[in-house]
């Protein structure tokens, strides 16, 4: 999964169905490295916002188009991938109590986005039988297919983050698309800087080890999108570049 490309490296974060948001960051994007820049997006491209169908429709799209883009597996797209196998399954990572269609979660807005409506007097099979004729197979496919991290020179690319003290070859699915505390209350240096999502903040941080770009889209905030250059970071704003420093954890 790494190369040995020296050129910028773009990050998206968290996109959670904000196909507006998405299509202004990567017109940054293009304003900043040109239509071929490299980009990586970081996963949960569904739940919560308005448009999650759309959001996989455009990436859907730039993957078949050829764009130098490379897509990661979220919690939330897997989620959505467990409920369109033949038999929907339950993320066994989720609290007791919660589902995919819990209001916290979001998986009925991705559902509305592609007019299938869940109601709490719907049977899950119901739903899951409307998904099954609605949601387009591409669809299905391409969140099956998404890979688990990117490495590229001294930046390691994951959803979630990674367990201390584990081999990258050895990391767990459930880590690298789950794991919060082991991970962000890790103090010392990783073998390269750690680009993330998976837990919201106010705004895009740097931790030294790792760089935080879940700045939140999910609940209406900002769609976070970097540029790397080696280790150097800087968030990509309407006013250009804007340094993102290292700040203690």
């Amino acid at each position: 999964m790494g190369t040995d490309m020296t050129s910028p490296i773009y990050a998206i974060g968290d996109i959670h169905g904000q196909l507006d948001m998405l299509r202004d960051a990567l017109n940054k994007i293009e304003l900043d490295g040109g239509p071929d820049a490299r980009v990586v997006f970081l996963g949960d491209y569904v739940d919560r916002g308005p448009d999650s169908r759309g959001v996989l429709d455009l990436l859907i799209e730039g993957k078949r188009e050829g764009r130098n883009w490379v897509m990661l597996l979220g919690n939330h797209d897997r989620m959505f991938s467990y409920f369109m196998c033949d038999y929907p399954v339950h993320d066994a990572h989720l609290l007791v109590g919660y589902h995919w269609f819990h209001e916290r979660l979001g998986g009925i807005q991705t559902m509305e986005s592609y007019g299938i409506s869940v109601s709490d007097q719907d049977r899950l099979y119901e739903v899951h039988a409307r998904a099954v004729e609605t949601v387009p197979q591409d669809h299905v496919a391409f969140l099956r297919d998404l890979p688990l991290y990117h490495r590229e020179d001294e930046l390691l690319f994951v959803h979630a983050g990674i367990r201390p003290g584990v081999e990258l070859a050895d990391q767990s699915e459930e880590d690298l698309v789950w794991i919060r505390q082991e991970f962000l209350a890790n103090a010392r240096s990783y073998p390269w800087l750690v680009v993330h999502g998976h837990t919201p903040v106010q705004t895009a941080e740097h931790y030294g080890n790792r760089v935080n770009l879940d700045a939140g889209a999910g609940y209406g905030r900002l769609l976070a999108t970097a540029v790397f250059e080696g280790r150097k970071c800087w968030l990509l704003t309407e006013a250009g570049r804007v340094p993102l420093e290292p700040s203690p954890v």
